[in-house]
């Protein structure tokens, strides 16, 4: 490890960045030196044009490229202390989408298509409560609540705590799941290609491993939607909308900021648009 990568890493350890974080910005940093060949504060503001224009050529989606602005703006600003402006030059326009969102047939339809016990329980988890795929995966057992049928989701994204409900199926499904292993930690234990015994597993089952099950059983459920892990918490919110759960409650529970953000489920649930429709409907009637 380069001093200079050593340094980042300390640097984003002490701003408390997440190791996925961590992961993404160390990887931008290298591809940019990998790219030019020499130590990437060398780099100069036309080398940095092309850079980007290399990036946008390659077809790299918005969010992927606005991951290599803010990781090459923390390696200046903070790791080198340079002020460095240009970053803002590259940033691409904001797209304005709407999630995918899967019914609730639809989403017991794939997890039903799931093939390995642990899959199931670790993604009817993060459907149920409305998870992250990494707050799923690192779930652990002193997480739960049962007194108070709640999960306590520890430094999740942004730094912050929050408690989510805890279904009572959910609950037993969970303890089902924990007496075949009895990990000291972890609700999802990560077994490994070598079979590591899942009693004493020290990591928990990787993200990459729920994807790859998630789009499995999409596939043999003949689900065509282009839905992923993270669509469960989408139809999660929407389902929860349409059951007549206050907006600002669901806010609470996904752990939004701003109530802007969750507001973009009033655009997804079907009872909102067949409330709509029979509003228009009343108020056209006296047309002739």
């Amino acid at each position: 490890m380069t001093p200079l990568r050593q340094r980042m890493t300390e640097d984003m350890q002490l701003r408390g960045l997440a190791p996925a974080t961590q992961d993404a910005y160390l990887r931008h940093v290298e591809q940019l030196a990998f790219y030019y060949g020499k130590s990437p504060d060398l780099v100069t503001d036309e080398e940095f044009r092309q850079y980007f224009l290399h990036l946008k050529q390659r077809g790299l989606s918005r969010s992927t490229t606005t991951v290599a602005i803010s990781a090459f703006k923390f390696f200046f600003e903070v790791t080198l202390r340079q002020p460095w402006p240009r970053l803002d030059l590259y940033r691409p326009r904001p797209i304005h989408t709407l999630p995918v969102v899967l019914s609730l047939d639809e989403v017991w339809q794939i997890l039903d298509h799931l093939t390995l016990s642990h899959h199931y329980a670790c993604l009817a988890t993060i459907y149920s409560c409305g998870l992250r795929i990494s707050e799923g995966a690192n779930l652990q057992v002193s997480q739960i609540d049962s007194a108070r049928m709640q999960l306590q989701l520890r430094g999740a994204k942004g730094c912050k705590d929050r408690y989510v409900p805890l279904p009572a199926r959910t609950l037993t499904l969970l303890r089902s799941l924990w007496v075949t292993h009895r990990n000291p930690v972890w609700l999802f234990p990560s077994v490994g290609r070598r079979g590591v015994d899942p009693r004493t597993a020290t990591k928990p089952i990787h993200a990459c491993t729920l994807r790859t099950a998630f789009h499995a059983a999409r596939r043999d459920a003949g689900i065509s939607k282009p839905a992923c892990v993270h669509t469960l918490r989408h139809s999660w919110a929407t389902h929860l909308l349409e059951a007549g759960v206050n907006l600002r409650v669901i806010q609470v529970w996904l752990g939004h900021r701003s109530p802007s953000t969750t507001a973009i489920y009033t655009h997804l649930t079907q009872k909102a648009e067949e409330l709509a429709t029979g509003a228009l409907d009343t108020l056209t009637a006296g047309m002739q």
